[in-house]
């Protein structure tokens, strides 16, 4: 049983500076010699790289191997590359989090080395797309950070391997513009500068870099056709790579994501295309292809960026419970489930299921659908999101004919219209622990079933289930000969302390949307 849906009309994808893509935290590489001693000579003594000329020492060059999935493309194998750069002799290297991240494999490589370096994944930023990782050896050249004040002006250089090529390559340009905000696809950076040192794909990754060899900024994006460059500050990345380093992710659940929005239909979500094994989303079972559609009842994405996903990952912390529902691309399923709790489970969507089919009897569908709001009860015990025009609350509590008290909230855009009429779209949300004493969720449905059947076509009964409910609901359809379509779940907590009655009428394809929005948001947060 459903509480949300999506209609996947997918946008496609494009990364401004990335060719690469995924990494697990433990990814292998082949065996081969480590360059304890590469470039050593070039650092000074006890320090790091003094001068741009010898910063190619210090800068390495990422591939990252894995299967990867794209809407436009389907699932396929692939080596995409990245650049990094070490800031410490024992191997530490910063890089971006789209450069490794769901990868299986990476290979590393020094400088001009031959060779690769096995490496390790310490910790990964999804947000501020940052990522530190550790190579096997020691005594490696390095970097320092630039602990100067970065103004507009300032000469700055982009190093790294463009294009997955060994070549090293520098260009230089100037910072035009000091810490800002820019929200992609793929991130959602808090302090990023702009500047005129040309960023190819492959620079990702890679160090923004002063004239003396100390690091700006950390190169992740790239416009050729605007020529706009945009690099990490130190300000965000420093600090950042300190916490990264000691293995304490950030902003973190385990995927290589990228938002798709559409404004005009207001589909919206992250799509995934590659997962780190043994990370949240791992054990939640979401999959490269998948879509996550909402974070905590929240949708996700509808703006085309990461901003509002980057705002949820950044009020919680690593270790908790969020509410996650997936849109399973190849197959339509809905999934709903929790990060660091329950596992994703397939649900039905209403929207999905029954649009175009039912609900207002073949009618046009709605030019566009609704916005929402939440409502509650008089006690704030019961909470639920309705359309913003079901604008008739009442939350009044009532007693029943057996001297039943029982928690109420229902909405519609006429409630007169709702209770008399099957013309009119509207919820009733009740809730009762007096009741829970002498029936269940079943009778709660056998208790309407006579009157609607006399009403409806009753298409059956079937399982309900979502992160905080089970139970079962009542399909009926062609109510009152104007093709209106009435839902009635009838639910019950794990410890059955209360019963749940919600019942909602749907008379065009958008009610139906905000019947999978009600299922999905509906819950009871204080005593019934």
């Amino acid at each position: 049983m459903a509480r949300s849906s999506l209609a996947a009309a997918l946008a496609a994808l494009t990364l401004l500076a990335g060719c690469a893509a995924g990494g697990d935290d433990d990814a292998e590489v082949a065996d081969s010699p480590a360059a304890d001693d590469a470039g050593s000579e070039t650092a000074d003594a006890g320090g790091g790289i003094s001068s741009i000329d010898e910063a190619d020492t210090a800068i390495v060059r990422i591939e990252a191997e894995g299967a990867f999935r794209e809407p436009e493309v389907g699932e396929y194998e692939a080596t995409g590359s990245g650049s990094g750069f070490l800031i410490d002799p024992e191997g530490i290297v910063v890089t971006n989090n789209h450069v490794v991240t769901g990868s299986a494999s990476l290979n590393v490589y020094v400088g001009d080395a031959e060779d690769p370096v096995n490496a390790r994944v310490l910790g990964v930023s999804e947000c501020s797309d940052l990522a530190v990782i550790d190579l096997e050896g020691q005594d490696y050249p390095f970097l320092e950070w630039y602990d100067g004040e970065v103004s507009t002006g300032l000469e700055v250089f982009a190093a790294g391997f463009p294009n997955g090529e060994p070549e090293f390559t520098l260009t230089d340009g100037i910072v035009s513009r000091g810490d800002h905000d820019v929200d992609t696809t793929w991130a959602s950076v808090n302090n990023v500068l702009s500047h005129s040192a040309r960023i190819n794909p492959g620079n990702s990754g890679g160090p923004l870099l002063t004239q003396d060899g100390r690091v700006v900024g950390v190169n992740y994006a790239g416009d050729v056709t605007t020529d706009e460059n945009l690099a990490i500050s130190v300000t965000d990345a420093q600090p950042l790579v300190e916490q990264l380093r000691d293995e304490e992710n950030d902003t973190y659940i385990g995927v290589n994501g990228v938002a798709l929005g559409n404004p005009e239909t207001g589909d919206a979500g992250v799509w995934v295309t590659s997962v780190a094994s043994g990370s949240p989303a791992d054990e939640a079972g979401v999959t490269s292809g998948d879509i996550i559609t909402r974070l905590e009842n929240v949708t996700i994405g509808e703006d085309g960026t990461m901003a509002g996903y980057c705002d949820i990952l950044r009020s919680r912390d690593a270790d908790d419970v969020l509410r996650l529902e997936v849109l399973r691309f190849d197959s339509q399923e809905v999934l709903e489930g929790q990060l660091n709790g329950d596992d994703l489970v397939a649900v039905t969507s209403f929207a999905r299921e029954l649009g175009d089919t039912t609900a207002g009897g073949g009618a046009p569908a709605d030019a566009a659908g609704y916005e929402y709001t939440q409502v509650t009860d008089d006690t704030g015990a019961l909470q639920v999101e309705v359309p913003t025009e079901w604008s008739d609350v009442d939350g009044a509590p009532y007693t029943d004919a057996e001297g039943r008290a029982i928690t109420d909230v229902r909405a519609a855009p006429d409630l007169e219209g709702l209770q008399n009429r099957w013309d009119t779209p509207g919820v009733i949300f009740s809730a009762s622990s007096a009741i829970a004493q002498q029936a269940n969720e079943t009778t709660l449905l056998d208790e309407v079933n006579p009157q609607l059947s006399e009403q409806c076509t009753y298409e059956g009964r079937q399982p309900y289930e979502d992160p905080l409910y089970t139970g079962q609901f009542d399909l009926y359809t062609d109510c009152g000969g104007v093709g209106a379509t009435f839902v009635v779940v009838g639910a019950v907590p794990e410890d059955r302390a209360y019963v749940i009655r919600v019942a909602v009428q749907a008379n065009a394809e958008r009610d139906l949307e905000a019947l999978d929005r009600i299922l999905n948001t509906f819950v009871v947060t204080g005593s019934v």
